[in-house]
């Protein structure tokens, strides 16, 4: 497809330079997403399943309602919802009762998600640095959070605007 020319609606097809940053981008998410999936296989977790115990071992009293960590990991209530059910299959999280909204439900850590979370949590962070920030110079990831910031800026503020 030719690069220099416009969509009947004037939108400029992207330049090889920016294709190519692109099409880099989307590989690079993609191949460390499934690297560090599989050194989550081990522990039985996925990706979304570590990122639900972070955010309630982070919080007060590891209990976050359902609605708002839907919101902070970025999933449906009815996909957190199922993926609350099987980690409290597992035992890690449990289900509480919101004493000042009935309809509310809270999504607690329990002690073996708390203990589960200290076993894998040094091992998903020497992924994260194997697999990414080693193969970066300090001054790199300088720059790669001053170029990402403002793409993380726009995107939360067209998330909220909904």
């Amino acid at each position: 497809m030719d690069t220099e020319k416009t969509t009947s609606g004037a939108t400029p097809w992207l330049s090889q330079d920016e294709q190519c940053a692109w099409r880099t981008h989307l590989e690079v998410n993609r191949l460390l997403t499934h690297q560090l999936e599989r050194d989550l296989q081990p522990f039985g977790l996925t990706m979304n399943d570590y990122e639900i115990l972070v955010n309630l071992s982070e919080a007060e009293e590891h209990r976050v309602r359902m609605s708002d960590l839907a919101a902070a990991t970025l999933q449906s209530k009815s996909r957190l919802s199922h993926q609350i059910t099987r980690l409290e299959k597992a035992g890690l999280v449990r289900r509480e009762n919101c004493e000042s909204d009935r309809r509310g439900l809270f999504a607690v850590l329990t002690e073996p998600g708390l203990t589960t979370m200290r076993e894998v949590a040094p091992h998903h962070v020497a992924s994260v640095r194997r697999h990414f920030i080693d193969r970066l110079t300090p001054e790199q990831l300088t720059a790669l959070h001053d170029f990402l910031r403002p793409i993380a800026e726009g995107l939360r503020e067209v998330r909220e605007a909904r």
